[in-house]
């Protein structure tokens, strides 16, 4: 090859020089490309790390998310910038934060334009393709297929968008009979085995509704947990003394904001077929008759809401579960596993009953953390842990990329786990972490727009929408973060520097003043 460019250099023109060095540099980028892992992205929306056993829970078994535990690495601190769907989503997309990739709470809609992860993936040889829930409004950029929900999507019967057989830049609509998440499953491994060019390496965003509101198990799970009573977690009746006002004012409780027919399933789903529904009725009359007669008031119906809400939400995780095994195991019977990244994580954690609570947005410790775990065979030392750096959902994109030997761009706002993977413990490493809920008092759940910085010991909360309203939590003494010490004297000094961190990281991020008050 050096042989036949050194002679060009004698006869060849300068044009046709450099045509020739491009086109031997994009040949070696080519066989370098065929080497390179495949990286499979297993996102689920709204599992939190209380309904997963390999993070300790007692309430649920998932062997399927288990396995990639026992096999990789378990993170304990990965922080959400923001913690609400299509945030967090656009947040992995372009690994920058919300005020500076324009998506700051469900609503807005993705500027697809704009610098992504999956088109330098696409750049550099990589076949991409995203299928599940999207929930960015826009139509998917920088993947060679997508099969996406239609927003939110149904648990059942889900209209998909697709670009296969769809003009360029554009998708088309097929409806489908079934359980979301097995549907999700089967087109997966559909294109895993069949669809995708199996030249390259691939990235697949593998990405489910469940088990988002409003949990509604599959035909195979309705009858799980009927035989056994879920333990109350401590905090199920929080009375929201020692904070400020927003814990107290917020629409997401369980006494009294779970809607009797969507949520509580006091009444079936729309649009089921007469099979669905028939196993639907079979499943839930019963025990919604037995219900009724109960006639429960006063801390006796909160019990029994929670007892509901929180066994469909745990029949929701058993079904990815169960389908993650199976991916798992297509990996194994193809022949990819050794040369595939798994990882799973979800756009943000979740209230299983915590200070009374569903839903997510706060900064609060279960919402704030989300499941992180990471598969990568021959690097990533199997069943090891990382309790101690803190990473985000601000960190996928660039570890992406490392993981496929392409350029992190300077603009990126977070770090590639790469390091972190090989056990390696960075010196500059950060330490801090920044947070920012936008969406605000009025909107879904009356959560108040808020920021903050937590260190992973001590955390300070500004929530601006209540005008000076702080809290600073001392996570170690107070897990539970029932008691601010931000007027307490003997917190003075960690308020000082909690604050001048605040400052100094929304200055190193870039966030304008106009969205402080």
């Amino acid at each position: 090859m050096s042989t036949g460019i050194h002679k060009n250099l004698r006869y060849s023109s300068l044009p046709t020089l450099f045509l020739a060095l491009v086109t031997a540099l994009a040949f070696g980028l080519s066989l370098k490309a065929a080497d390179r892992p495949n990286i499979l992205f297993i996102f689920t929306d709204d599992h939190c790390n209380q309904a997963t056993s390999c993070y300790g829970s007692e309430i649920i078994q998932t062997p399927g998310l288990d396995r990639i535990a026992r096999e990789g690495k378990t993170f304990w601190k990965c922080y959400v910038t923001n913690a609400i769907c299509g945030p967090s989503r656009a947040v992995i997309q372009t690994g920058k934060y919300s005020h500076l990739n324009g998506f700051l709470h469900n609503g807005n809609r993705f500027d697809g334009s704009q610098q992504t992860f999956p088109k330098l993936l696409q750049a550099a040889g990589y076949q991409t393709a995203v299928i599940g829930k999207w929930h960015l409004v826009t139509t998917p950029q920088g993947y060679d297929h997508f099969d996406v929900l239609k927003g939110q999507g149904p648990y059942y019967n889900p209209p998909m968008l697709t670009n296969v057989g769809a003009a360029p830049g554009e998708a088309v609509m097929h409806r489908h009979t079934g359980y979301t998440t097995h549907i999700i499953t089967e087109k997966a491994l559909r294109w895993l085995d069949e669809d995708r060019d199996k030249s390259k390496p691939f990235l697949l965003m593998y990405q489910h509704k469940a088990p988002h509101r409003s949990w509604q198990p599959g035909p195979d799970y309705l009858n799980l947990y009927d035989d056994i009573e879920i333990p109350e977690p401590e905090t199920l009746f929080d009375d929201y003394q020692g904070r400020t006002q927003g814990a107290a004012k917020q629409t997401m409780s369980i006494a009294n904001h779970l809607k009797p027919d969507w949520d509580l399933k006091l009444s079936p789903p729309k649009d089921l077929t007469p099979e669905q529904l028939e196993a639907w009725n079979a499943a839930y009359e019963p025990k919604n008759k037995a219900f009724r007669e109960a006639k429960l008031t006063g801390k006796e119906l909160v019990r029994w809401k929670y007892q509901r809400y929180v066994k469909d939400y745990l029949r929701c995780v058993k079904a990815v579960d169960d389908d993650v095994a199976k991916v798992l195991a297509y990996l194994d019977a193809s022949g990819l596993a050794d040369n595939t990244v798994v990882i799973y994580s979800s756009d943000q954690g979740w209230y299983l009953g915590e200070h009374g609570w569903y839903d997510k947005r706060w900064m609060y410790e279960e919402s704030l953390v989300t499941p992180l775990l990471v598969r990568w065979p021959g690097v990533v030392e199997p069943g090891s842990h990382d309790r101690e750096h803190i990473t985000s959902n601000l960190d996928f994109a660039q570890t992406f990329l490392e993981i496929a030997g392409v350029e992190q761009p300077a603009d990126m706002q977070g770090a590639s786990l790469v390091p972190l993977l090989k056990g390696e413990s960075p010196a500059d490493w950060r330490s801090s972490f920044y947070y920012h809920y936008y969406e605000g008092l009025g909107k879904v759940h009356n959560v108040p727009a808020h920021y903050g910085v937590t260190n992973g010991r001590h955390k300070l909360i500004h929530m601006y929408d209540y005008g000076d309203d702080w809290e600073l939590f001392d996570l170690e003494r107070d897990p539970d973060e029932l008691t601010s010490e931000y007027d307490n004297p003997e917190y003075a000094s960690v308020r000082s520097e909690l604050e001048a961190e605040l400052k100094r990281l929304r200055a190193q991020f870039q966030v304008p003043e106009e969205q402080i008050d």
